[in-house]
């Protein structure tokens, strides 16, 4: 395991990715207090769902759309709609939304 500063982020990138690529982990910190970890992901990890935490998070801040979200989390669109809804995540804004959505999930 490395540590990297926040500070230093930007000279030290390719470190980050060369340490994720060869399965090590890195952490980062921030005026000496651990900030977040930088976790390559393997198959062991992506089976325990991390894919699927790491879509439904990326959905409900609005940076990933329900359609990428369903690709990252390997599940099938209609199936990650319905893994949404059990989760209580309201998608739709607008009647107008309701609508792309049926016509998505009827193709």
């Amino acid at each position: 395991m490395e540590a990297f500063a926040v500070r230093d982020l930007r000279e030290h990138t390719g470190e980050l990715v060369c340490n994720a690529e060869g399965g090590r982990l890195s952490v980062v910190s921030k005026h000496g207090k651990p900030l977040f970890v930088a976790l390559p992901f393997d198959e062991a990890m992506l089976a325990a769902g991390v894919s699927v935490a790491l879509a439904d998070r990326l959905v409900q801040s609005g940076e990933l759309s329900v359609a990428a979200a369903a690709k990252l989390s390997g599940m099938p669109y209609a199936r990650y709609l319905q893994h949404l809804g059990a989760m209580g995540y309201s998608l739709l804004d607008e009647a107008s939304d309701l609508d792309q959505e049926l016509s998505t999930l009827t193709r």
